[in-house]
């Protein structure tokens, strides 16, 4: 495991407090607690699975990953010997400073910052963040809405858990797949002020499937979403 500061986190930490605490909407399987659970899918319908990244080579690589020396190095993260942590190790051969901890560390961060800039329409943060087919969703959302006059009032409640499920070297590169379980409140207004969809007194429970990617060797340290769906 690295011992240093992944750069990615920190800027996943700095756009997240640049977008601050406001308000945003959801994607996702939503549950309320006093509901028989119900599916309501995010309005930006983005890529449902992976997308390959540009490359010559889009080749998914599978060969068997090399021993590690330290196997406590995805603990909490992967079970020894399982197909994640195999995944992982091939990741970290082809990328030696990516960290299994840190890059959950800046996922959490990334998360907030994406559905909070959806919320606030700021195309801006969601550009650096988003790639290019999941920014066109999401922004087409945003005109959909703003065209109405709908307004959404949410309050980011917490994270109860943010795992890896997936990783994988799709030609020069990294994808990796995080299952984000969330709390929050939320309402949508229409342009009347009248509440069309939630509401403002009850916590429901979000499950998303996201999936992020970064070109192995790239100097910039950002990751982007490239994938979202509905968790199962």
């Amino acid at each position: 495991m690295q011992d240093g500061f992944d750069l990615s986190v920190i800027v996943f930490l700095v756009l997240a407090a640049f977008v601050g605490w406001r308000l945003y909407s959801v994607l996702g399987t939503r549950t309320e607690r006093d509901a028989e659970p119900t599916v309501t899918r995010f309005r930006p319908v983005a890529v449902a699975k992976p997308v390959e990244a540009p490359s010559s080579d889009d080749t998914i690589i599978e060969a068997e990953a090399k021993p590690i020396a330290d196997p406590s190095r995805w603990r909490g993260i992967a079970d020894p010997d399982s197909s994640l942590a195999q995944a992982l190790d091939r990741v970290v051969e082809a990328e030696p400073s990516f960290d299994g901890r840190h890059f959950l560390s800046g996922g959490r961060a990334a998360y907030e910052a994406i559905v909070l800039a959806f919320a606030t329409g700021d195309r801006s943060t969601l550009k650096d963040l988003l790639s290019r087919d999941v920014f066109e969703s999401f922004t087409g959302a945003i005109a959909d809405r703003e065209s109405k006059g709908e307004t959404v009032e949410t309050t980011f409640v917490g994270l109860d858990k943010v795992e890896i499920k997936d990783a994988q070297i799709r030609g020069k590169s990294i994808q990796i797949t995080v299952k984000f379980l969330s709390k929050l409140i939320t309402a949508t207004r229409d342009a009347k002020g009248e509440i069309i969809e939630g509401a403002t007194d009850k916590v429901i429970d979000v499950n998303d499937v996201w999936t992020f990617a970064r070109d192995i060797g790239s100097r910039d340290p950002a990751w982007k979403l490239i994938a979202t769906e509905a968790a199962q």
